[in-house]
């Protein structure tokens, strides 16, 4: 039989052990509830954020925060008659030094029948007051047609916030009149700047004539990229799709800004406006049998009419 001691000793161990036992009981156990809890926080995370995100966009909604009104630009207004001076008398001499300019893509040349009004050669502009590139080009056109003849009423303006190049400063032809004793010129804005349904309030209609004319030289093998606007038509001799210049140029600036830097033959607005001014101008004289010429015989068209093809 074994002894007290013998006894006492295997009650000790047995007792250890069950002490034992029931620590590995008790860590396994909170094990597995520190497992279930790990697994009901990834299960319920996920739940209160979307529920956090639902709440607050009802909140946003609720109180309009967050409704973004398309900004309109300032509709066209007649232009301030400090602009138009400027723009239709940029000094000679100015012009003569900028020449072609920098960055300007001189007109594409075309076997065309002529195109002409009253006897004269005609320059036909097609364009929209939305469009930015038409914005730049503008200036451009009303500085060359500018030395040939006298417009009256012309637009202030500005192309859509909402596009590239938003809201550049601009002229607009809706409305516009044009005498010369030597061109004619007509300008179309088929468009405004002002947002209506999903495009932009219609503005001016193109004759039966300049649709045709529009529709086929505004697309391939005549220009590129099936056309786009602005679109110039000079004499049915030279065409223009899309802007001479980036409308980059003119980004911030007032109109007061574009129409005095026209006459600083340095600034990045002179090159461009000026340049491509130079270079419609000759397209123009090519048109005119050379007259004025004091106008085409001028330093500045004479250089701007080696860019021509």
């Amino acid at each position: 039989m074994p002894s007290s001691s013998q006894k006492s000793s295997a009650s000790g161990s047995s007792s250890s052990s069950a002490r034992a036992g029931a620590r590995a009981r008790l860590a396994a156990e909170q094990a597995k509830q520190q497992q279930r809890r790990r697994r009901l926080t990834w299960f319920v995370l996920p739940v209160v954020l979307v529920v956090v995100v639902v709440a607050a966009l009802v909140v946003v909604k609720v109180s309009g925060v967050g409704d973004r009104p398309v900004v309109q630009p300032a509709a066209t207004g007649a232009a301030a008659d400090r602009v138009v001076t400027a723009v239709s008398s940029v000094p000679a001499a100015v012009l003569d030094q900028v020449g072609a300019g920098s960055g300007v893509t001189p007109p594409k040349r075309v076997d065309a029948p002529a195109l002409t009004a009253d006897g004269k050669p005609r320059v036909l502009y097609v364009g929209a007051e939305y469009c930015p590139y038409c914005a730049a080009e503008r200036w451009a056109v009303v500085v060359a047609m500018s030395r040939f003849g006298t417009y009256s009423g012309l637009g202030q303006t500005a192309s859509a916030a909402q596009d590239v190049f938003p809201s550049t400063p601009t002229l607009s032809f809706h409305g516009a009149s044009y005498t010369s004793p030597t061109v004619a010129f007509t300008g179309v804005e088929t468009e405004s700047n002002q947002v209506a349904g999903s495009g932009y309030a219609p503005l001016d209609s193109l004759s039966a004539a300049d649709e045709q004319l529009f529709s086929t030289y505004n697309a391939p093998p005549y220009v590129e990229s099936g056309g786009s606007i602005p679109f110039v038509d000079v004499g049915g001799t030279y065409l223009i799709s899309g802007a001479s210049f980036t409308p980059q140029v003119l980004q911030g600036m007032t109109h007061e800004q574009v129409a005095a830097a026209l006459s600083d033959p340095t600034s990045p607005v002179a090159r461009s406006v000026d340049g491509a001014a130079n270079v419609v101008t000759a397209a123009v004289c090519t048109t005119t049998k050379q007259l004025p010429a004091a106008v085409c015989g001028s330093a500045g068209v004479q250089a701007a009419a080696k860019t021509l093809g």
